[in-house]
């Protein structure tokens, strides 16, 4: 993106409060939990929490855009608690509202919801010359519409914008359609179900299904004549459709996120217009939307110190179980409950049938399963030139994702001892047709106590016959692999 050209962000503001506390007890005159408030924490929500969204995160600092935020604020004290909490964040250029912010009250007990309460609102008035430059000046645009009359005010202004400037529109039932020539619109499964149940009745029903929620997507498209639509699954990811499609795109998370989803949408919307802003195309707006979205949740959502307290250097990212210091930790915890720590290690170039056998046995024989790994320089010293065949964040990927692996921890040695030695499994597994004597780790893990178990592999799978087979018996690539990991 352009430096001199900003994201703007247009649509209604909300400020949302949290009130926290512990309910052990219910009320003497009515059965309804009482709530001993400890905290009370407020926010911009809405169009307010997706600004400060595009912008908490960039990529790189150097290339950070300005943010800007066209809302309508009104004159009362919640109006001036958001402008304190935006006036760092964002460029904030105000409509003019004739009564008060939304405001939405979460009662929580322990972290989790009890009752919302909603207060406030407003009526929009006219647009400002300033509002229309900056408009006229943005390299892309995000409307944030929760039907509170901002996207409505700026809906002529909006119509035009579409047809030069990429425009990402995250959709409310109550609200205003998007206009024609948007890039991408976001709604929610339930958004999508009640924005095209009534104008598509044979896409609407309750039908839950991917092809259900891509049906709903193409329809939309097709409606608002826009260029594709994301539909937002929460933790089961989104889904991809333009105009006519008949297989959409589907897109699953990178990881189950569990914790709270408030707020997961906004970030979906920020991140996919911030993703297209830097060049990015829908489908990688969308991955990269699915990605950062659950990693919110993951880190804590709008609960996230690191969101408010300061702007973090780098993106959230999706946490991994992949380096050495996670794999140390998760095997001290292990221990420290008493069970059993299981390793196995080797280089795992072409994951094939074998392998997977091997760690899912490995697995059963205790309460977590470290695999270490081999990194390409280690790879390349023991087999030559030529290996590995599939590079070490691949490898890592491919075992990441397999239920029986706990945490992978990848050493640049020739042997893995000295991560042995951090880690002091109960368990040393090695699988194929090695022999005790033929395993240096052997000697190191009788230092804690530690046990070497062999496991076979599956006939006929092996890193060299897979090699051979997918170079035709020819070439160079095959040639010296060997039979193990």
């Amino acid at each position: 993106m352009p430096r001199n050209r900003p994201l703007v962000v247009v649509g209604d503001t909300l400020l949302d409060t949290d009130v926290e506390g512990q309910a052990n007890r219910l009320a003497p005159d009515a059965p309804a939990p009482v709530l001993d408030v400890s905290e009370e924490h407020n926010r911009p929500g809405g169009a307010g929490l997706a600004a400060t969204l595009a912008g908490a995160f960039p990529r790189d600092a150097t290339e950070h855009p300005e943010i800007v935020l066209v809302t309508a604020l009104g004159r009362s004290r919640s109006d001036q608690t958001v402008r304190d909490l935006l006036s760092s964040r964002v460029r904030l250029l105000e409509l003019p509202l004739r009564g008060s912010v939304p405001v939405k009250t979460r009662l929580c007990a322990r972290g989790r919801p009890l009752l919302r309460v909603d207060r406030g609102g407003g009526t929009v008035g006219p647009v400002t010359d300033e509002v229309r430059a900056a408009l006229a000046g943005a390299h892309t645009v995000l409307v944030s519409d929760y039907g509170r009359g901002v996207a409505a005010r700026l809906r002529a202004e909006l119509a035009v914008l579409a047809g030069h400037t990429q425009v990402v529109w995250d959709p409310h039932p109550r609200g205003e359609p998007p206009v024609p020539g948007v890039r991408l619109v976001t709604p929610n499964a339930a958004e999508a179900m009640a924005l095209c149940s009534e104008e598509h009745p044979e896409t609407g029903g309750d039908s839950d299904g991917l092809h259900g929620h891509g049906r709903r997507g193409a329809a939309l498209a097709a409606e608002w004549r826009s260029a594709a639509v994301a539909v937002t699954l929460g933790r089961r990811g989104a889904v991809l459709a333009r105009p006519g499609d008949e297989a959409p795109l589907y897109f699953p998370p990178s990881q189950e996120a569990e914790g709270d989803p408030c707020g997961a949408g906004d970030c979906f919307a920020a991140t996919a217009a911030r993703a297209l802003a830097d060049g990015a195309l829908p489908e990688e707006a969308t991955h990269e939307a699915v990605r950062q979205s659950g990693a919110f949740v993951a880190a804590g959502g709008v609960r996230n110190p690191a969101l408010w307290g300061g702007v973090p250097s780098s993106p959230p990212t999706v946490p991994q179980v992949t380096r050495t210091d996670d794999a140390r930790a998760l095997a001290a915890s292990v221990r420290a409950r008493g069970g059993t720590v299981v390793a196995t290690g080797g280089c795992f170039d072409l994951l094939h049938a074998g392998h997977v056998g091997m760690l899912q046995n490995a697995r059963r024989t205790g309460d977590c399963l470290i695999v270490c790994l081999n990194s390409d320089t280690s790879v390349r010293r023991l087999k030559g030139e030529g290996r590995p065949i599939t590079p070490e964040a691949d490898r890592v990927s491919v075992l990441a994702g397999l239920d029986c692996v706990d945490a992978i921890a990848v050493f640049d040695e020739n042997t893995p001892e000295r991560l042995l030695r951090e880690l002091r499994p109960h368990v040393w597994v090695k699988g194929g047709d090695y022999g005790t004597e033929r395993l240096p780790e052997a000697a190191t893990l009788e230092e804690w106590g530690g046990r070497v178990l062999l496991l076979p592999y599956l006939d006929g799978r092996s890193t060299t016959v897979l090699a051979r087979r997918a170079a035709g018996h020819h070439g160079t690539a095959a040639s010296g692999l060997e039979q193990s990991p």
